[in-house]
């Protein structure tokens, strides 16, 4: 064809990509049309007319059209011939689905694009009320819709079969937002609003990220089916808060001594499950989560019961605490003591955390021990045959998880100050789970994804206080939140069984290193 062209092997239909390009401007055209191009000013005698904003739509029309011909050219059209039908979205109520996982993604995305636009230049858009006025301020408010566009960002390529090049281009990227995260959440939102953002949501989405993480190498690598990791989470916590009031030790005596610990409990655990797979794996692991939480419970001498443990010492710079004294960080630095510093540095410590453990997953998944998780995964008779020794490669999945979920332990409880038996139920453990199968079992950047909607998303709904206008004053968007995190598992696991990210890089390979569909892995029941 004329306007077909052929780069590398790879054919891009050009007149497909300009009519496709057309029809997304119509459609945008159509949905921005009222939005965008209308708006209500009042006049001098205080009524409402309308005026007309060509220009705006103008643009954000133009915007899409460019933007999706670009992407039938240079990625959705680069596909070979005989992947075309691989990659294209299945038909039937699937292929529906995706394509309104597509739509409601470029419409979330541009909105809050532009209205963020519009908003820094002093304005807004019309009929967009985030908030009430003088709720929440000018910085809040564009955080929001900043995670919102993130948000439509991730639907966008999920519609398209695109998670896995999204996932690529995203991770140098995330790991420079988040290193600039506080800095950003000052700028936006000064530093009384930006207190909540860093603590509620940095702190907290990452803490999540580092156990789904270390979760992961026992459900996705191993395929052991663990659902008593918070025990590992509790174990972590209690050994910095009780060695921490008795014989007063630093945190970062603790940091690694919580981690030694809970992943010697994770050897016990390891040692009754070896000849269990499957559901029974899974029953043992949930009474063994249970048996902790029991006797944090009933051992009231041990860890205070129901009542916990409090004033748990806060970790230190290098000796210098976070505190008002003259002695403190702010004193001694020559600031005006506030908070946040005690709130960022406890964010970056996390970050830390969370990026060795993801470190030395990636290099232990490398090694000898990870490639016999991944046979172990796979199928375990056949690893015993090629002479792996399974004892082994089962216990060091679970020590190795145990100890990065000893790792988190221990930074909560330093965090909170104050902990009990009510922070380490199971539903802690069946959402860390759920962050990693609904992320991808195996995939690094699928558990941050599922981290960030899921938790991150919680959080968002108790800042959504303009839905109060809509269906009154009684209406809490919280109460919705278990609603809506059964509702996502239902359509996660329908649209994409494997997980947000379903594709698998072998460790291992002939000659040329190629992701396969999660199809082809097992899913790791031990």
């Amino acid at each position: 064809m004329a306007n077909e062209t052929q780069t590398g092997g790879r054919s891009v239909d050009i007149g497909h990509a300009a009519k496709d390009a057309l029809l997304a401007g119509l459609i945008a055209l159509g949905l921005f049309g009222v939005f965008i191009g209308l708006q209500t000013v009042q006049d001098i005698s205080n009524r409402l007319v309308l005026k007309v904003r060509p220009e705006a739509l103008a643009v954000i029309v133009g915007i899409i059209v460019v933007g999706r011909f670009l992407l039938n050219v240079f990625v959705w059209g680069r596909e070979p011939s005989h992947k075309a039908a691989v990659a294209s979205p299945s038909g039937g109520l699937l292929g529906m689905f995706k394509r309104l996982c597509f739509l409601v993604g470029v419409v979330v995305t541009m909105v809050a694009v532009v209205d963020i636009g519009f908003r820094l230049a002093g304005g807004a858009l019309p009929n967009m009320p985030i908030s009430p006025p003088g709720t929440m301020g000018l910085g809040s408010i564009i955080l929001i819709e900043a995670v919102a566009a993130l948000f439509g960002v991730v639907l966008i390529a999920f519609g398209q079969n695109m998670t896995e090049r999204a996932a690529a281009l995203l991770g140098p990227a995330g790991i420079g937002f988040l290193a600039a995260f506080p800095i950003i959440a000052i700028l936006g939102a000064g530093w009384g609003g930006s207190l909540k953002w860093i603590d509620n949501f940095g702190i907290q989405i990452l803490i999540y990220v580092m156990l789904g993480w270390g979760l992961n190498i026992v459900v996705g690598l191993a395929g052991l089916l663990d659902l008593g990791y918070v025990a590992f989470y509790a174990v972590g916590a209690y050994s910095y808060a009780l060695l921490a009031k008795e014989f007063g030790l630093s945190f970062w005596i603790l940091l690694p001594l919580a981690g030694i610990l809970s992943a010697f409990w994770g050897i016990i655990l390891g040692f009754p499950v070896l000849r269990l797979r499957g559901d029974y794996l899974a029953i043992v692991t949930l009474a063994f989560g249970e048996i902790i939480r029991m006797v944090l419970v009933n051992w009231v001498d041990f860890s205070g019961g129901y009542a916990g443990i409090s004033g748990i010492p806060r970790p230190t710079l290098f000796g210098i605490p976070f505190n008002a004294s003259d002695e403190g960080f702010a004193a001694r630095f020559g600031l005006e003591f506030s908070p946040i510093y005690r709130t960022i540095f406890l964010y970056y410590l996390i970050l830390c955390l969370a990026l060795l453990t993801a470190f030395v997953t990636v290099r232990m998944r490398r090694m000898p021990v990870g490639r016999a998780w991944e046979a172990l995964r796979e199928d375990e008779i056949a690893c015993r045959s090629l002479g792996i020794n399974t004892t082994n490669t089962k216990l060091t999945a679970f020590a190795l998880g145990a100890m990065f979920g000893g790792f988190a332990g221990s930074f909560f409880s330093a965090r909170q100050g104050f902990i009990s038996p009510e922070s380490f139920t199971f539903i802690e453990s069946a959402q860390i789970l759920a962050i990693v199968v609904l992320g991808g079992m195996g995939s690094l950047y699928g558990v941050v994804i599922a981290a960030v909607v899921l938790v991150g998303g919680f959080e968002i709904m108790r800042e959504l206080d303009f839905l109060k206008q809509i269906f009154g004053n009684d209406f809490d968007p919280a109460l919705y939140r278990g609603l809506i995190f059964g509702a996502s598992m239902v359509v996660i696991m329908l649209w994409k069984p494997r997980g947000l990210i379903s594709t698998r890089t072998p460790t291992a390979f002939l000659k040329e290193r190629k992701t396969v569909s999660g199809d082809l892995v097992k899913e790791g029941h031990g």
